[in-house]
């Protein structure tokens, strides 16, 4: 009985994702109203240059803050994931420059 109320309380959602298209970005910056947040994404040529950089974002994204919290769960389960299968993520250049000097 507990299963099927579990099976009727569930959701599922089913994307269609047919006229998508794909864009890459190594670019992201999050600002925030008091009622959304916003994720600009774009392609940062020399994501490692020194000085003013130009970015040109070309995807914008506004959300709620409860999908944003959603978001933020989805993406750390993600990372996650990927660091046990594959290893940690090494967010400093430098280290990773040294580690893989040294491999």
């Amino acid at each position: 009985m507990a299963d099927e109320q579990e099976n009727q309380n569930r959701v599922e959602v089913v994307v269609d994702d047919a006229g998508v298209l794909p864009s890459y970005s190594n670019f992201c910056r999050v600002t925030a109203t008091p009622e959304e947040v916003i994720l600009d994404f774009g392609l940062n040529p020399q994501p490692f240059a020194m000085g003013r950089q130009d970015v040109k974002a070309n995807q914008r994204i506004v959300m709620n803050f409860y999908t944003a919290k959603r978001l933020l769960t989805a993406l750390g389960m993600t990372v996650q994931r990927h660091e046990g299968t594959f290893g940690g993520i090494e967010l400093d250049v430098q280290r990773r420059a040294t580690t893989h000097a040294n491999a």
